[in-house]
Formats: C-alpha cells, structure tokens, sequence
C-alpha cells in the first residue's frame, strides 16, 4: 500500500495551513470572545476562497471532488490553529454525506460558495455551531432531514469549549424535509476529523510548551535545559507521533466500509485522544500555576483537545469496535491495513457504530 501524501496534497495543506494560523490568533479569538462572536466573516470568507468547504464536494457541484485523505491533514491543521469556525465538520461530515443522496436540496452548491450545514448526528447529544448553521441535518429514525434554520429552535447548552458551541434543537419531521435514509459511515467519518483536528491541537500544546521553556528561566537558565522538563515534553511529542500515522491510515481506509476499516478509525480517535490529552495537560505542567489560568493562550487549544475527546463517539464505544474487529478477523503484521483484509465479520458480532 503507498503511504504518503502526494506533493499536491502538501502543497494544498500547506498553503491552508499557513492561512489558518497566520488568520486564527489567540489575540483575536480573545476579541471574538468579548464581542461573543461564532464566526469571523473575514476569515470564512477567505477559507471559502481557497475552495476548502468544497473540498470533499463533486465537481458537479462546484466541489473538488476529493477524498478524506486529501483533506486529512487540513482537518489536522485547522485543529493546530484553533480554528472557531465549523469547517472539519461541515467539508469532511456534512458534504461527503449530502452527497450520498440523489436530491441535496442544492446545499452542496451554497456550502461551496460559503453556506453552513450543522449536522444533529444520534451519536453526538447536542448540535454543535447550530446557531451559524443556515440549515440542519437531523435524524429521526433511519430517515435523515434537512431542516432550514428558521424551521428549529435552538436552546444553547453549556460546553467546556467557549468556541465548541452546543445546542439542543427542537424540530417536527415532515415528508417536504425528508432527503434519505442511514448515516452510512458519518459517525466514523466525524471520529476521523475529530481525531485529526486532536493531533493538531496536542501538536500545538506541546509547541507552546516548548517557546515556553525555552524564555521561562529558573536559577539562571531555561526550564527547558532541564531533563524532567525535557522527558514530559519528549514523552508528549512521542505520543503524537505514534497517533498521526493511525489517523492518516483511518482516513485513507475509511471508505472501504468494512469492519477492519470502521475499527481503525475507532483506534485514531482513542490514539489522537489520548495523545491529544497528554500533551495539553504536560503544556499546562510546564507551564506551572500561571497555566491554570485562562490569561494563557493554552487554554483556548487544551478546551477544544478536551471537548473533542468526547464528540463523535466516547472510548467505550470505539474499544467495543476495536474488540470486534480484533476477535473476528487476523491480526498481526500481515493484517495491517484494513485494505488488506476485505472479509466482513458477522454482523451480529459488530457492535459498533452504524
């Protein structure tokens, strides 16, 4: 299997990557803060230029027509910035599931040119950015909606994240809002973004642990030229680096649509969870006392590791995937990749996500 990113696809990651960092501050997510702002319009409207909503969209649509793998690591990026806005849910969940259906209502085509579909997923308690959302998608049932905005009532919920934006909706089913049936694979699809979006995150912590370290200075020199300091953040940096690949891997095998593919994407959301936790809560200790308090710009990237830890799916529920996968199939080096391995298990012994 050939595993790695084509030089288009850096290219693209890294000129998005460039954009979201050097147009998503902390200084000015402290301003969005005190304006109580969801959104800012400039940098949507910039994010919307590069064509990144669309990514995952068919050409018919004005989309690129890419995969998750091309958009993987943009989704990481995106989590490295902080990023407010709602874009890993919107191209890497919502897009890839409109397009399954025969009739978007032409939603496609206005989250191309800039629109915002939330999606109220069963997995998932409340809708996350609902109240930027010009239209939702709900379920009930098997049987999948797409609700204009004005059609539902939105009651904000408290959420750990202040730019994680929670709500509970209120919404009556009828036959004219109707799109199709089944999520398919939309729970595991938003475990993968979710997943990349932690890599970034912890790779983010443990960089500003390290600038930290190396200007914070105790008995005459650097923190950071001290061993304990080093082997925290050593041991962080480890952490992630054995959780990307896993999560690049679940993008690429995702749309196989077997077990060995959902169990992979099972395993990068508890490995970038975990990863993503160890790292913000070493940058908080390196940090010290002062990293408890919400005048470090940290926090804004430790909220987001921590809330997305249970969006999509909690551990018991992807370790109960990962234990099926494990006991109805081969497992050892020969079976690596989900590619490798095309037989499905029974399903009565899935327990997983539908």
């Amino acid at each position: 299997m050939e595993f790695a990113f084509t030089e288009d696809q850096q290219a693209m990651t890294e000129a998005a990557r460039k954009m979201l960092v050097e147009s998503c501050t902390p200084a000015g997510m402290r301003v969005m803060l005190e304006k109580n702002e969801a959104l800012d319009a400039a940098r949507w409207a910039a994010i919307t230029e590069m064509g990144l909503p669309g990514m995952l969209a068919p050409e018919a649509a004005g989309g690129l027509g890419l995969g998750l793998s091309d958009f993987i690591a943009i989704a990481e990026a995106a989590g490295y910035a902080g990023l407010p806005e709602p874009l890993v849910e919107l191209a890497g969940v919502v897009v890839p599931l409109l397009a399954r259906f025969e009739d978007d209502r032409g939603w496609l085509e206005r989250i191309v040119a800039g629109g915002i579909v939330a999606i109220g997923h069963p997995v998932n308690p409340f809708v996350a950015n609902a109240d930027v959302a010009a239209a939702l998608l709900m379920g009930d049932g098997e049987d999948i909606h797409l609700v204009e905005a004005n059609a539902v009532t939105l009651t904000r919920q408290e959420s750990f994240d202040p730019f994680r934006r929670l709500f509970r909706v209120e919404w009556t089913p009828r036959a004219a809002t109707r799109i199709g049936t089944g999520w398919n694979l939309t729970a595991e699809r938003g475990a993968v973004v979710a997943a990349a979006q932690m890599i970034g995150l912890g790779q983010r912590c443990i960089d500003m642990a390290v600038a930290y370290a190396k200007e914070r200075y105790q008995f005459g020199k650097p923190i950071g030229s001290y061993q304990a300091v080093k082997h925290l953040l050593a041991t962080a940096q480890v952490k992630i680096e054995f959780a990307r690949p896993v999560v690049y891997a679940a993008a690429a095998e995702l749309a196989l649509g077997t077990l060995p593919a959902r169990a992979r994407a099972a395993h990068a959301k508890i490995a970038a969870g975990e990863a993503a936790e160890l790292a913000a809560r070493t940058a908080v200790q390196v940090f010290g006392a002062m990293g408890m308090t919400w005048e470090v710009d940290l926090h804004f990237f430790l909220k987001r590791a921590l809330a997305l830890k249970f969006a999509w799916g909690g551990s018991a529920t992807h370790r109960a995937t990962i234990t099926a996968r494990i006991e109805s199939l081969p497992i050892g080096p020969a079976a690596t990749f989900a590619a490798e391995l095309t037989v499905h298990a029974p399903e009565a012994k899935f327990q997983g996500m539908k």
